[in-house]
């Protein structure tokens, strides 16, 4: 999440479509490129050429701000792996400096989380054999004893893999944490002994039920059944759970009593709040649902109403806008957006930028929306119903083409006289002009404003590559990045004129909680 006016006259680069663009500040392509970053292979750039672009990044910056950037992507973005690779490459660069071991109290928010950056360690610094682990930072030793003492004893056992290469017995040995209490101090003695006890999860509950015997497959089907019912209704199933499973739980039959605990579960605003998921969460999950409609309709629309909901909540809180600002938000569908997030994904930056605009859709009562490739259209959307929009703009893959002519979307406007308060591109920002005719994004802009000189641009960044189509002189041009609905806080903060990098420099490393 990040806007930053952009410094008169930015280096001139080429970027990944051969089309002339413009290099960031060293702290605003780190962030950039964290915040967009899953570590595993996409369009341009494959998963270890991003984590060595980090690294070297890291390196162009201050360490304390590398260390707020971790503490803000953790907290605010709720990004895993990449602020775990900010602390261990930001280590050498604060030898001594208990600033380290603060931020490390305030990025690991899951137990499994302290071996997870064990792990980078061991990666990152090329460790093998039995003292792939000697020789660790003071201030990371430190850090991780404090964390120690965060978590109880399921929270423990639910991430103790066994099968990792490096377990919590593991780290327990290395970091040597001080039990706050002769309690604490039974649970460190059980992960020293490996006999925590067996924590009451969805997985560890249904995989016991596989390992008995049935007579036929009718009391198969009927105990998984109970079982998923059991566990709805025990209030233990954590709310991923219930996104992730919702597929899982239809196909087990369950009662119309559990679908509705598990619908209001998941449209309950404070759950919701706590829950902290990516809004593409929910649209996989509405997909699974879609999958499954056929065979149980009503079951499915009753939850699919439910996540519609949810989401409606995490866009809640957008700001900036009422009923006379007027918006135009275009979404990039290029064929370099069309690529998963993941290996393990079925997600596609196509899918996050379309989700994140009818978001906004949703919060703005003067807007159009469309999208652009080879050309640009205009395609109206309802306001209430968020996903089933994004599935209505995924079906129409294709209809513009697979190109990237963003600057079409501002020559519309010029030819239409279309005055706008806030333009809203969606994209990879790898933009470039089919036609060869020479018109550029920043050209049209810059013409744009002569008829609507309040008009304020705003990017945003789904890919992280290091440059942007448009060099602005002046405070109307705006470069946003993330994933997640808190993309949008910034928003509100522009209006005030303020700057998301400032926001980050602003954490506090004095205090871990």
């Amino acid at each position: 999440m990040l806007f930053n006016w952009l410094k008169k006259g930015a280096k001139k680069v080429t970027n990944h479509e051969g089309a002339t663009a413009y290099a960031l500040s060293p702290a605003l392509e780190l962030y950039t490129a964290v915040v967009t970053a899953s570590l595993s292979d996409n369009f341009y750039e494959k998963g270890s050429e991003r984590l060595e672009r980090i690294r070297q990044l890291i390196g162009q910056n201050k360490p304390e701000f590398v260390l707020q950037l971790a503490i803000y992507t953790r907290q605010k973005m709720h990004l895993r792996s990449v602020p775990l690779v900010l602390l261990v490459e930001a280590a050498p660069l604060l030898s001594g400096d208990f600033y380290l071991s603060r931020a490390i109290g305030q990025v690991i928010l899951r137990a499994d989380e302290i071996t997870e950056l064990l792990a980078y360690y061991q990666f990152a610094n090329q460790r093998k054999g039995v003292k792939k682990l000697n020789k660790l930072s003071k201030q990371i030793q430190k850090g991780l004893a404090k964390a120690f003492n965060r978590f109880d004893e399921y929270q423990f056992a639910k991430y103790d893999r066994q099968g990792a290469e490096i377990k919590l017995r593991d780290a327990l040995f290395l970091v040597h944490p001080k039990a706050k209490n002769e309690a604490q101090q039974e649970i460190f003695n059980k992960i020293a002994a490996q006999t925590l006890a067996t924590p009451y999860t969805w997985e560890t509950e249904l995989s016991a039920l596989g390992q008995q015997t049935f007579a036929n497959d009718q009391e198969r089907r009927r105990a998984v059944c109970a079982k998923w019912e059991e566990l709805i209704f025990s209030g233990k199933l954590g709310y991923m759970a219930m996104l992730r499973n919702l597929r899982n739980m239809l196909e087990a039959n369950i009662s119309a009593e559990a679908i509705g605990r598990v619908a209001n579960t998941l449209a309950e605003p404070a759950a919701v709040a706590a829950a902290k998921q990516l809004p593409f969460r929910y649209l996989s999950a509405y997909r699974e649902l879609l999958a499954n409609e056929k065979t149980n309709r009503e079951a499915t629309q009753r939850l699919i109403e439910a996540l519609e909901m949810a989401v409606r909540h995490t866009a809640a809180n957008i700001q900036g806008f009422d009923a006379n600002t007027r918006v135009l938000v275009a979404a990039d569908v290029s064929g370099s957006m069309q690529t998963p997030i993941s290996q393990k994904s079925s997600v596609m930056l196509y899918d996050i930028g379309l989700m994140l605009a009818m978001l906004l859709r949703n919060r703005c009562q003067n807007i159009e929306t469309g999208i652009f490739g080879d050309t640009w259209k205009i395609v109206p959307m309802e306001s209430k119903r968020i996903l089933h929009n994004v599935q209505e703009f995924y079906r129409r893959e294709g209809e513009v083409g697979y190109s990237t002519n963003g600057h079409l979307v501002i020559k519309d406007l010029r030819a239409r006289n279309a005055i706008m308060d806030k333009v809203m591109i969606f994209t990879d920002c790898q933009l470039w002009n089919s036609t060869q005719d020479g018109s550029t994004l920043q050209e049209e802009w810059k013409q744009y404003k002569r008829i609507a000189p309040k008009a304020k641009l705003y990017l945003f960044d789904l890919a992280g590559h290091g440059n942007t189509p448009v060099d602005s002189l002046r405070d109307d041009v705006y470069l946003l990045a993330g994933w997640s609905d808190k993309i949008f806080e910034i928003l509100n903060a522009i209006e005030q004129g303020q700057s998301a990098l400032d926001k980050i420099k602003q954490i506090s490393l004095e205090d871990e909680n």
